[in-house]
Parts: structure tokens; sequence; C-alpha cells
């Protein structure tokens, strides 16, 4: 069934859940960033209902865009469209046996957050000032914080060696660094400043720029050095249930 570019935040959380039905029947790693999507969406929504946000429906129509982003990517990737690089990257290693859970999170989010992100808030204050977005922009981070600490938590109880190696080599914890949540907050919105300020004729070559250099960060995450490739391999190894299993573990 094709997955249809949503228009409100519940067809999003539908959209997921396809996904993540889509990902379980056929065993594909994928879902575990589609798991992640859901959580993340789900938050926002809470935070719209409790007006945690400055303006709610602004931060449904961010949602949207951002998350339109990735479904026109999933789906695009599924007829084997041309897609960003990307996005290329992150969906490539589906059928790869070593990356661990953890790194396809990480390409996802890389993808996602890094290039995505800053796209759908210039594409949301268009006509606008962009600066208004600024205080919410940092709400919704803060809650992709908190759920990124909540994953790694889960999955450090689930397979107990990635806790061990976490604490065994600083390597490792650089390696998780790289690619905070703040790090990746804090250059989404300096990419969007830019973005935002040159002519609409040049967006799309900006863009693409953007799209080649967050793909060359996979390297980082794929390739993070020998101690922390061992590591990691240490920790696939150990890593418990099918792709099945933990696509539901990171969905409960």
């Amino acid at each position: 069934m094709a997955i249809k570019p949503a228009t409100t935040i519940n067809e999003v959380i539908s959209a997921l859940d396809q996904i993540i039905l889509e990902s379980e029947k056929d065993k594909d790693p994928a879902g575990y960033f589609a798991a992640l999507y859901r959580k993340v969406t789900i938050k926002v929504k809470e935070g719209i209902a409790a007006g945690f946000f400055d303006d709610g429906p602004r931060m449904e129509q961010l949602d949207v865009f951002f998350a339109n982003r990735y479904l026109v990517a999933y789906q695009a990737n599924r007829r084997k469209d041309p897609i960003t690089e990307s996005w290329q990257k992150a969906f490539s290693i589906s059928g790869q046996y070593w990356p661990i859970v953890l790194q396809h999170l990480l390409m996802g989010m890389n993808a996602h957050i890094n290039l995505d992100l800053g796209i759908a808030a210039v594409e949301v204050s268009k006509g606008k000032n962009l600066f208004d977005l600024e205080n919410d922009f940092d709400r919704i981070n803060e809650i992709l914080s908190s759920l990124v600490h909540e994953v790694e938590g889960n999955l450090s109880a689930v397979w107990p060696a990635l806790k061990f190696v976490l604490k065994w080599t600083g390597e490792i914890d650089d390696y998780l660094v790289d690619f905070s949540m703040k790090l990746a907050r804090d250059g989404a919105w300096a990419f969007a400043r830019k973005l935002s300020e040159v002519p609409a004729e040049e967006k799309t070559t900006m863009i693409a720029l953007r799209d080649m250099k967050v793909a060359a960060k996979v390297n980082v995450i794929l390739k993070p050095g020998f101690v922390a490739k061992i590591a990691l391999r240490i920790i696939r190894l150990t890593e418990r249930g099918s792709v099945v299993e933990k696509i539901r573990k990171l969905n409960s």
C-alpha cells in the first residue's frame, strides 16, 4: 500500500504505523527509525494539546512538513526512485548485517534532522519571520533529545553489552556525542537561517550542497575507527531478538 503525504499530525502517525507494519512484514530494519519517529510524533502531538509550544497550529504544520520529507523519501526508495543522498545512504544499510540498532537510528536522524528539519522550518515560515519559530524549534528538539536518551537507555537494558562498552571506551562516547541531538539541532537551525536568506532560485542548489555534506557524515556513523568498530561488532553479536522483536521493543 502506498504511503501518502500527510496533511495532519494524526495522518503522520497513521503513515508511521503503516511503515512499521510493512517493516515487520518484510523484516526490514528501516522500521527501527519509524518506531522512534512515531514516539517523537506522539510526544509532539501531546505537547501541542498541552500548550507546550508558542503556536500549536504552526507546530503541527512544521511537524507535517518535516514528516513528509521522510514519508516521501521512504515511498520513493521503495519504488527505487531518486531520493536525496542522505536518505539513500540511510536506507541502504537495511540489508546489511553489521550495523547495530543505534547505528540505524543515527543514520535516519542524520538525514532527517541535519537535512530535512531546516528545510521544513523555512517552508513553514514562508512569508513570515523565521526567527518567530526559534523558541518552538528549540522545544521540539528538547522532545527529540529526551526520547533519544530514553531509547539509548532501553537499548542498554535489552542488550547489556551496549552499556558495558559505553563505559569501557570513551571513543564510543565521542562517537555518540558527535551525533547528539543538540549538535544536530544547532546545525539544522543554522542551515535554516542560511536557506531563508537566499533567493528562491538558489535554494535548490543550497539544499543539494547541504545534502552532500550531510551524506558524508555517515562515515562517522558506520566507520568510527578501529576500537569503536570492534566494540560495535561486540554489541551486534550480543543483540537479542529478531528484527521484528527489536522494532516492537522500540515501538513499545
